[in-house]
């Protein structure tokens, strides 16, 4: 798939099959991920990949309002160090993660991180230590793309050299 069609068709995927993901799939996506946009190139990134069955479960049963987490083939934990634009850096990085497992046919989902209470749970449970904000968990596997939700038309959003 090539990127354009990767980023037209990539969908937020919330069910998934019971199928595993090749590491070296994993390993390639993690690798487009590292290699995304970052401020003064700082890369403050972390990726944190867990594909054991037991320790996804454990995520999921901390993680409010993200029940498909557990039917996952992989979770991606992002962090970063706090410098420079270390959110922005994470944002660049984990669309590019998504749109590398969309060109592989995997679904993803983005679930946000930042500042949940259960934060201290996730970061023991996957031993990350405390320099590291847990940015965002993405979720990963095979799953049917759901239909494109409404998104508002070019038209409204395009202008040509002023807004108006």
């Amino acid at each position: 798939m090539d990127a354009i069609e990767a980023i037209q068709t990539r969908r937020s995927v919330r069910a998934y099959y019971l199928k595993p993901v090749a590491r070296e799939v994993l390993t390639e996506i993690i690798d487009c991920a590292r290699l995304a946009p970052t401020g003064m190139n700082l890369q403050p990134w972390e990726f944190v990949v867990v594909t054991s069955p037991e320790t996804i479960t454990a995520l999921a049963g901390l993680c409010t309002n993200a029940p498909f987490m557990a039917e996952a083939a992989a979770v991606v934990v992002v962090a970063c160090r706090k410098q420079g634009m270390w959110l922005e850096d994470a944002a660049a990085a984990t669309t590019t993660l998504m749109l590398a497992a969309r060109a592989h046919g995997l679904g993803s989902c983005w679930y946000h991180m930042l500042d949940k209470p259960f934060e201290p749970d996730m970061r023991a449970l996957v031993g990350l230590p405390d320099d590291l904000a847990i940015v965002c968990c993405v979720t990963l596997g095979h799953g049917e793309n759901p239909p494109s939700p409404d998104k508002r038309p070019l038209a409204d959003v395009l202008h040509w050299e002023t807004y108006g």
